[in-house]
């Protein structure tokens, strides 16, 4: 995300008439990079262009200044109500969860309430990954004071499957810690899908198996030295009926951003 080279912001132009086409009511955006400079200019912006408000937007812990890195959380007011936001874990994520409650705006009690919490765990390795979903997995069912139902917007940096034949030379030695198990010793072992399996285990759902659609991968096109046709971004729900799930795969997405669109169309009102 992003979408500023430099002087130039016209990636960032192109990003944004992506998300106008896609005319979603919550947007999860990763990777915000240099949007807090000018007052947040860029956040007003987008979220200005895209008739959208935001819930918030947080620096990344760790991050290389003078450039900033942020996760941000917009929703549409003219179709949801916010009644109430929290940054969790803010010394525990690399990047961010932010955890909003919205209501459709034309009920007038909770009975529609649901929860949606935005995160980007971090590319580091699975065990720092996993120890970052465990902040999420309280959600994946009732709790007290929540309500019943919810929708998770991730980067989770967990690749949906191995490498094809597991043929991992495909990605260089040197990277190979951010994607595999290690083992005590230090060598690899398979795919890490520890974080995202701790979630689904703990009652959010993969959209994929409520509607029997396999999506698009969401990287692999961009880099030369990440090759591997993955799925690294997620929308998981809880008590929620998923109408379509896809990958919003388009010559102008691949050129507008290094990670695809993840489109989620999502029941609000039983």
């Amino acid at each position: 995300m992003g979408g500023v080279d430099g002087a130039s912001e016209e990636r960032l132009q192109k990003q944004a008439k992506i998300l106008l086409r896609l005319n979603a009511d919550i947007v999860c955006l990763p990777e915000c990079n240099r949007w807090d400079e000018d007052g947040e200019r860029r956040l007003c912006w987008m979220a200005d262009t895209l008739g959208l408000q935001p819930v918030a937007m947080i620096r990344s812990r760790l991050g290389t200044p003078p450039v900033q890195n942020h996760t941000a959380l917009l929703y549409r007011p003219s179709t949801l109500r916010l009644l109430d936001r929290a940054v969790l874990g803010r010394d525990v994520f690399h990047h961010a969860l932010i955890r909003a409650r919205l209501r459709p705006v034309e009920e007038s009690d909770d009975r529609r309430d649901f929860l949606v919490l935005a995160t980007h765990l971090s590319w580091r390795n699975g065990k720092t990954r996993l120890d970052e979903a465990s902040w999420m997995t309280d959600y994946g069912g009732k709790f007290p004071g929540m309500p019943p139902r919810g929708i998770l917007l991730a980067d989770l940096n967990v690749p949906d499957r191995e490498p094809p034949n597991s043929d991992w030379s495909l990605i260089p030695r040197n990277m190979h810690s951010r994607y595999r198990k290690i083992r005590e010793d230090g060598s690899f072992g398979d795919v890490d899908q520890d974080a995202l399996q701790l979630l689904l285990n703990s009652g959010w759902q993969d959209p994929q198996t409520l509607t029997g659609v396999q999506r698009a991968p969401t990287v692999g096109y961009a880099y030369p030295d990440e090759p591997v046709e993955w799925c690294l971004d997620y929308a998981l729900v809880h008590g929620m009926t998923v109408t379509s799930y896809r990958t919003h795969d388009t010559p102008q997405a691949r050129k507008a951003s290094d990670h695809l669109p993840v489109v989620a169309d999502v029941k609000v009102r039983p």
